[in-house]
């Protein structure tokens, strides 16, 4: 019983060995046995392939690598810079007070217009007012004086020649006098009464210069008087309009100007008002190095917003001195914006206008870059090997980029950039032609 076991189980293991294994076999067996393909027919089929590679193989250099590549020719565009900025307003202040009180005007509410001068905050005006009458006062009392002080100057002049006069007149007295007694004809006693006379009139000049010092400087003191006075009424006058804040330009309210009861002080910084103006409006962006020589004032800009919004304006306002960090130099553009839908902090497409130049209209994929990091194209040399080309994008299109660094008629490959370096041989497929 056991050896018929075994041999089922042989019997068994053989039919599916055959029936899984050599299947092919055995179904041929139940045909009758495969027919042998003729010797000929198979040297045919071998023999095609290579038939078919023959070509490719003549038509490149040894250990080639395919590619797919593309005939380029330059074209005349006209140029832009492209940058990235977001808008500014062309003008920002916080509005503060420089006076001390308390407000009693009713606060405007943020997002309101105001125009330049309008009145944003009031303060209590406490003896403010009371010290601007005062220095008014003083100011008129000595204007008041200046007219007596005035009409004392020519009199003391006028004092002073009459003495000058009588100095004179005395001289001559004294010499006569003089005269007389050495001839006999006068005695001692009226020489002694002339030179007492003329001591007397030199006297009175020196008195009458004194009066006239003193005059003078009469009138110099009440015109510094004056000025004091004058000097007092413009200080209070402008505390007095200290206590009424006004817009220094048109614009809109960022901000609730101060509440009504709220304490002022220079000293805290406390914001009347936080006024932006947006029209226009100002479009800040940062040019590279490579780029900036060439924007010009008064260039024509666009700004393409995230909404698909365009804007036509011009540029303001380029910088003479790098970013220390990025490197870039700052660009302005100032745009036009009566209706305010141009907010302030939006980020934009800035499209500057420049000189016109030729370049390569081809699909971004085609850009690659070299050991050193440079951004540029790979391309098919007269040699049919890869070289490196080093490039700069002039602007970007919904049918690729435009390209300028490249001569005017070039191979460029598009696939298979990454494979090959500088020098190495390649089969380039034209797209063209597969098209």
């Amino acid at each position: 019983m056991k050896l018929i076991s075994i041999l089922t189980a042989v019997i068994v293991a053989a039919a599916l060995y055959a029936v899984v294994l050599d299947r092919e076999r055995l179904m041929g067996w139940a045909r009758g046995g495969a027919k042998e393909e003729p010797e000929d027919m198979a040297t045919e089929t071998a023999a095609a392939p290579a038939a078919t590679e023959a070509p490719a193989a003549d038509s490149s250099l040894p250990g080639a690598v395919s590619v797919m590549a593309r005939h380029s020719r330059a074209q005349q565009i006209d140029d832009a810079v492209l940058l990235r900025g977001e808008t500014q307003p062309s003008r920002e202040v916080e509005v503060l007070s420089e006076a001390a009180g308390r407000v009693i005007s009713a606060p405007l509410r943020k997002g309101t217009l105001v125009e330049e001068g309008e009145v944003l905050c009031k303060l209590d005006p406490g003896t403010t007012g009371a010290a601007l009458i005062e220095a008014e006062a003083r100011l008129a009392e000595a204007r008041a004086q200046r007219p007596q002080v005035e009409a004392s100057l020519p009199e003391a002049e006028a004092l002073l020649a009459q003495a000058e006069a009588d100095v004179a007149e005395a001289e001559i007295n004294l010499t006569a006098a003089r005269e007389l007694s050495q001839g006999g004809y006068s005695s001692r006693t009226s020489v002694a009464s002339a030179e007492a006379k003329m001591r007397a009139a030199e006297a009175s000049v020196r008195s009458a210069e004194a009066g006239l010092e003193a005059a003078r400087a009469g009138t110099d003191s009440l015109e510094a008087s004056i000025q004091s006075a004058e000097a007092a009424v413009a200080s209070a006058r402008k505390a007095v309009g200290n206590l009424t804040i006004t817009a220094p330009f048109g614009g809109v309210l960022e901000s609730d100007t101060a509440e009504l009861g709220l304490l002022m002080n220079p000293s805290s910084n406390a914001s009347c008002a936080h006024i932006l103006q947006l029209d226009p409006i100002r479009l800040v962006g940062y040019a590279p190095e490579a780029d900036v020589a060439r924007i010009h004032l008064g260039a024509r800009a666009a700004a393409q917003l995230t909404g698909g919004e365009t804007r036509v304006g011009k540029v303001t306002f380029v910088s003479r001195q790098a970013d220390e960090t990025t490197r870039t130099f700052r660009i302005e553009v100032t745009l036009e914006n009566p209706d305010l839908t141009l907010r302030a902090g939006q980020t934009a497409r800035i499209l500057i206008e420049a000189d016109g130049a030729m370049a390569h209209l081809l699909p971004q994929s085609a850009l690659t870059l070299n050991d050193e990091g440079r951004m540029g194209l790979r391309t098919v040399s007269a040699e049919q090997t890869a070289q490196f080309v080093p490039v700069s994008i002039l602007r970007d299109s919904p049918e690729g980029v435009w390209i300028a660094g490249l001569p005017d008629s070039v191979d460029v490959i598009t696939l298979g950039q990454e494979y090959v370096t500088d020098g190495v041989p390649v089969a380039p497929s034209y797209q063209e032609i597969l098209q």
